[in-house]
């Protein structure tokens, strides 16, 4: 299986939409996802970086995967001026060439909207992280009301075609659940403030623990 998975335009044009993300507040829920994070972290789904700068002096290192070539080697400038050391790496989610229990954090940030298997994914994190390593989440998700999860599932009818394979209707927060992990906290929250209605807006951050 090849480590790409190529989305050029959707490589170019993401970076300016998480810029503007951080500056409606997107750069304080990556503080929140990552604050008191130590020891070696593995960051799947790093796309161009965003998540570096948020890293703190517990971690002694961090393994950054992204399958996306153009946005991995954006992360590779990103990690140049990191605060932590940072070793970005070509991969997929769902097949992960790292061994068991290598890992005291794992950390998905707006990625497990867009792999192709999220439930194989999830494994691949519990594989990879020690017993009572933590997972570290910062998602959007399936709304909680039905207005919006059917407003969500018909979005998801062209919305993947646009954004690089990305659904706004996943149940991910259930599925870390039911993936071998312990949750201890979540927030759910809806992201960015609009007037008019965004699929993508439920977001969640939490930290679960694998059992």
């Amino acid at each position: 299986m090849t480590d790409d998975r190529r989305h050029p335009i959707f490589a170019r044009i993401y970076p300016r939409l998480d810029a503007a993300s951080a500056r409606a507040g997107g750069d304080a829920h990556r503080d929140e996802l990552l604050a008191g994070v130590r020891g070696r972290v593995l960051e799947v789904g790093a796309g161009h970086g965003a998540n570096f700068a948020h890293y703190g002096e517990g971690v002694t290192e961090v393994v950054a995967i992204e399958p996306e070539p153009r946005l991995r080697a954006r992360a590779v400038a990103s990690a140049a001026s990191a605060p932590v050391r940072v070793a970005v790496r070509a991969g997929v989610a769902e097949h992960l060439d790292l061994e068991d229990a290598s890992f005291d954090v794992a950390v998905v940030s707006l990625v497990l909207c867009s792999v192709r298997n999220p439930v194989e994914a999830l494994a691949e994190v519990r594989r990879v992280l020690r017993p009572g390593g933590e997972l570290r989440y910062y998602e959007h998700v399936r709304g909680e009301t039905p207005g919006m999860v059917r407003y969500q599932r018909y979005t998801d009818v062209f919305w993947p075609y646009l954004a690089a394979g990305c659904h706004v209707s996943r149940p991910t927060g259930a599925w870390i659940a039911r993936s071998g992990f312990t949750v201890r906290h979540e927030r759910r929250f809806d992201f960015p403030d609009s007037r008019f209605p965004n699929p993508a807006a439920p977001h969640v951050i939490g930290v679960a623990v694998r059992e």
